[in-house]
């Protein structure tokens, strides 16, 4: 399946959306993910099995973003 909110190089992108006027945002996240160092490498390599989680996870703040109001 291709989602549509990544570019040719697998990078997390905004879509359009329709024609919306400008509205002023600002959000500020943090959080923290414990994982062992074997699983830290396979991430940064590319290696597991569900494929780039990096990308999904920033994918999933865009939208998270356009949720709020």
């Amino acid at each position: 399946m291709r989602l549509t909110h990544f570019d040719a190089a697998g990078r997390a992108r905004m879509v359009e959306v329709g024609s919306k006027p400008d509205t002023a945002r600002e959000a500020v996240a943090r959080g923290q993910v414990t994982m062992q160092p074997a699983t830290l490498a396979l991430i940064k390599e590319g290696r597991l099995a569900k494929g780039d989680v990096l990308a999904v996870a920033e994918l999933a703040g865009i939208m998270a973003a356009k949720k709020t109001s």
